[in-house]
């Protein structure tokens, strides 16, 4: 379970939260790509990046001299955001109308992975996440690469996990309304291989 603080708990909406991790890392599995967001110098920033889970951690890489790896290393609280629309809910007035989605809210801080073989484990982990047995027939991270590229690990401890599925909630008052009701389903698929 994920810890449940002042600042995680839902609130809004609370029956569609949860705070189990069956819930949170199919979404962070299927997606790879999260919203990294710090404050620097004062400023909040956002970044959307590339983002893959190995059991109870999530790990993020960047360029060593970047300012997002310098700005989320040390004591620097970090917040991590997940968000996958699946449809529209049309419903027979324009409050009722809305979105079924999955997203999640963590919060934690991020460490730097110093151990070479470590990090060539967790590079190793996501490129099979994409594509299974590719890593034995690809070139692995040489010296220079790995010099120049940090790897940084959050646990996954707080947050929250927000999930709306099912049709519209329309007022009984607009009931009666001759205008059609339910979901535009977004379709999402992996395509064929383009090979270059």
């Amino acid at each position: 379970m994920l810890a449940k603080t002042q600042r995680s708990k839902i609130k809004r909406s609370a029956h569609r939260a949860s705070y189990k991790k069956s819930d949170l890392y199919p979404l962070i599995d299927d997606l790879k790509m999260g919203h990294i967001c710090f404050v620097q110098d004062g400023c909040p920033m956002s970044i959307p990046m590339l983002s893959w889970r190995v059991d109870d951690d999530i790990y993020i890489h960047g360029s060593r001299g970047s300012r997002l790896i310098k700005s989320l290393t040390g004591e620097n609280q970090s917040c991590v955001s997940f968000a996958e629309l699946n449809s529209w809910v049309m419903a027979k007035s324009a409050f009722h109308h809305s979105a079924n989605y999955r997203s999640a809210v963590l919060f934690g801080f991020f460490e730097e992975v110093e151990n070479d073989q470590t990090q060539r484990d967790i590079y190793q982990n996501f490129v099979e996440q994409l594509e299974p047995g590719r890593w034995e027939h690809i070139r692995a991270p040489n010296e220079k690469e790995m010099n120049a590229t940090t790897l940084l690990k959050m646990p996954i401890e707080e947050g929250a996990v927000k999930i709306r599925t099912g049709g519209p909630v329309d007022d009984v008052e607009d009931q009666s309304l001759p205008v059609w009701v339910g979901e535009l389903p977004l379709t999402k698929t992996w395509g064929d291989k383009i090979e270059y």
